[in-house]
Parts: C-alpha cells; sequence; structure tokens
C-alpha cells in the first residue's frame, strides 16, 4: 500500500536517493542538498509556496513531488508548476506517479490555483493520460 503525504526533513536520505536516479541535467552535490537545497523546499512547503509530496511504501519513501506555487498576473492567480517527479525505478508503471499527481491536483484546488503547468522532455504521454493539455513550449537558459 502506498501513502502520499507531504514530505519532511527526516525524508533527506531518501530523497537524495531518488534524486540521484533521476537527474539527467546536473548532477546532485549532497553538502548543497544537505546545507542549503533540501532545507529550503521544507521551509517553503511549510509556508504554501510549493507542495513536496512523498510517496511511502513500507516506511520506505519510493517517490516524490515537488512544485511550486507561482503568483501570476496572466492567470489572475496562482499557478502551481511541478517541477519535479520520481518514482524508484521497480515500481515505475503501478500508479505511484499518478497518486502523488492526482494529490498534487487536489491541494491545487484547495489551494485556489488557477492550473497546474508541468513542463517535461521524457513524460508528455503520462501527463496526458492525466488531463493534462499541451498549452506551451518550454524554453531554458542556463545561466552557468
Amino acid at each position: 500500500m502506498t501513502t502520499i503525504r507531504d514530505g519532511t526533513a527526516s525524508d533527506a536520505d531518501d530523497i537524495y536517493r531518488l534524486l540521484s536516479g533521476f537527474v539527467t541535467s546536473y548532477r546532485p552535490d549532497r553538502a548543497v542538498f544537505d546545507d542549503a537545497t533540501f532545507p529550503r523546499i521544507i521551509e517553503v512547503a511549510s509556508a504554501g509556496g510549493a507542495e513536496f509530496l512523498v510517496a511511502e511504501q513500507n516506511s520506505c519513501v519510493v517517490g516524490y513531488l515537488l512544485a511550486v506555487r507561482m503568483p501570476t498576473l496572466f492567470a489572475g492567480g496562482t499557478v502551481l508548476e511541478l517541477l519535479e517527479l520520481t518514482v524508484a525505478e521497480p515500481l515505475r508503471g503501478r500508479g505511484t506517479g499518478s497518486a502523488l499527481i492526482r494529490a498534487a491536483q487536489a491541494k491545487a484546488r484547495v489551494a485556489k490555483d488557477v492550473e497546474v503547468s508541468v513542463p517535461t522532455r521524457r513524460a508528455a504521454a503520462f501527463y496526458r493520460a492525466l488531463g493534462f493539455q499541451e498549452s506551451a513550449v518550454h524554453l531554458t537558459w542556463p545561466t552557468a
């Protein structure tokens, strides 16, 4: 049985393990993760500026979702943008990612976000199956 819950500081080791297997464009640095990035995510999520959810099975975190809530002028309210979603490789395709998305969508409704958006490189079909519609091209400009 998979439980979806808010992520906490005690999830750091499991999240770092999942993150290390997830990223393709960047390499995570454990010291930066521990000292700056992860504590900031917990802080922002606790204040309502993000959703940081974990999927847990048998007391082990097997997936996570990170989405930031941004005030917008164009949408007339806040937009929840999904930035990271990963599930442990052996559990992929079994509904854990979908459960994390549904939980984020429910939180977006409660927060009265105007929409939930997601830039994606590899998972457009997954998001379309969950009701997402293509609406833009996502471009990035790396600063380094």
